[in-house]
């Protein structure tokens, strides 16, 4: 399935397109790829935000583009990847018999799933500006993200499949 229909069909039951994921096989690859395209567009989120902040500031923008990049596309995935590593490992204490691999996938897919809410912040943050709006959508996409890697991290961790 595209990545587009996974992404729309994890809004209507994110576990059943994680188990799709998990059942292709464990490809780290994969894993890897759905991580780099999220930080990806996460980054690319990030853009209107900067201009915004460049322009009012009078800062130079590709400094805080290039800060940006090395921020989302090199660090995030070294913190993501422990932060996989580390919630596989609660799950182990309380007794869960999944794999690492599927741990990461639950959080790497919910961050991808959630980019298109991400993009929308980043449109907020530079065409509005900080304010409620800014916050709501924040809180959504908290909420989205929150709701994909717990239904997610259950289905890979807990599931008899």
């Amino acid at each position: 399935m595209p990545v587009t229909r996974d992404i729309v069909a994890t809004y209507k039951g994110p576990r059943r397109v994680v188990r799709r994921l998990l059942d292709i096989g464990q490809r780290e690859d994969r894993a890897l790829v759905i991580l780099v395209a999220a930080c990806g567009v996460i980054f690319i989120a990030q853009w209107p935000r900067l201009a915004r902040e460049a322009h009012l500031t009078g800062q130079e923008l590709n400094p805080m583009l290039g800060g940006t990049l090395l921020a989302w596309v090199f660090i995030a995935p070294l913190i993501l990847y422990t932060l996989a590593l580390i919630s596989h490992g609660i799950a182990r204490v309380l007794g869960a018999k999944g794999t690492a691999y599927g741990a990461r996938v639950a959080l790497f897919w919910a961050l991808l799933a959630t980019s298109p809410i991400m993009l929308l912040h980043g449109l907020v943050a530079g065409f509005i500006g900080p304010g409620p709006g800014l916050q709501a959508v924040g809180l959504i996409w908290l909420g989205f993200f929150g709701w994909f890697w717990v239904a997610g991290w259950l289905e890979a961790e807990w599931s008899k499949a």
